[in-house]
């Protein structure tokens, strides 16, 4: 009788664990990373349902996936991760789901930063002499233009090795030499070696659109805008020296090297053209 009453009580624990560890089970809730431009979204809803589902495919849209951040997303665009977020509307911008339609182009197309106003041409109207008059039968020679010296790009003065199609005349960031190359696969800039608190500097006028740790490996980051169409990275540094929307100029120091996120000091350098990665060297002046 007491081994039965105890094989039963021991039968109720059992049970009772039972339904704990299942009730555990059943109860766990989903995990779901809602970082914004910190981090992305796991949650699993209706895309239909989310904000922007109306443009999803359109031309200067962009759908949320797994993983993104409005920073990241902000990079692989040529754009600001604040802008973005202006542009579509985001109340919080902490906050973006997979899935979710963003607007990666400004409204209408431009936003205007780094456009360069076009030289209006005017033209001198000539009255014509009366019919039948001697002046009329006289040929109108047309005058030669006076050619305009165009003074040399910051590109050719620096000596770029490819030519620098940008315009904007980029110098070197940092003054080591280059560790690891451009390779579209594995390396989307250029890896520069120096040591720990070496200076980092702009490789060309900008603005700054990110500076901090956001994106993960790239460490202590600093992004720069220098029109509508370039964008650079400065990455792995120990400290940053500038703040967003801060303006900025070639040369200036803007961070000290260091070699956060990454196996060893080093400045991860990259440069962006709408977004694409491109081979830093063909906008850089030899050495």
């Amino acid at each position: 009788m007491l081994l039965s009453r105890g094989l039963g009580s021991l039968g109720a624990v059992l049970v009772v664990g039972g339904l704990l560890v299942g009730c555990a089970q059943v109860n766990k809730a989903p995990v779901e990373d809602r970082g914004g431009w910190g981090g992305g979204s796991a949650a699993r809803v209706d895309p239909a349902t989310l904000p922007g589902a109306e443009n999803a495919g359109k031309p200067g849209y962009y759908t949320v996936q797994p993983g993104d951040t409005l920073i990241r997303i902000g990079l692989e665009h040529g754009q600001s991760w604040k802008d973005i977020a202006r542009w579509s509307n985001l109340s919080n911008p902490d906050l973006i789901e997979v899935g979710q339609v963003v607007r990666v182009v400004p409204p209408g197309g431009a936003d205007g930063e780094g456009a360069r106003p076009v030289a209006s041409t005017k033209v001198q109207a000539t009255p014509l002499p009366p019919a039948g008059s001697s002046a009329s039968a006289a040929p109108v020679t047309a005058p030669t233009p006076t050619p305009v010296a165009t003074p040399p790009s910051d590109a050719a003065k620096n000596g770029s090795a490819g030519g620098d199609a940008s315009g904007l005349g980029f110098i070197w960031p940092a003054a080591g030499p280059v560790i690891a190359g451009f390779n579209e696969s594995t390396n989307k800039g250029v890896d520069i070696a120096g040591k720990a608190g070496d200076p980092v500097m702009a490789a060309a006028d900008g603005r700054v659109v990110y500076s901090g740790a956001g994106l993960r490996g790239y460490g202590h980051l600093i992004i720069l805008k220098h029109n509508n169409t370039y964008l650079t990275a400065y990455a792995h540094n120990q400290k940053l020296l500038v703040k967003e929307d801060q303006n900025v100029k070639k040369g200036q120091k803007i961070a000290e090297m260091g070699n956060s996120d990454a196996d060893r000091v080093k400045l991860h350098f990259e440069v962006r053209r709408q977004g694409k990665p491109v081979d830093p060297s063909r906008y850089l002046p030899a050495r």
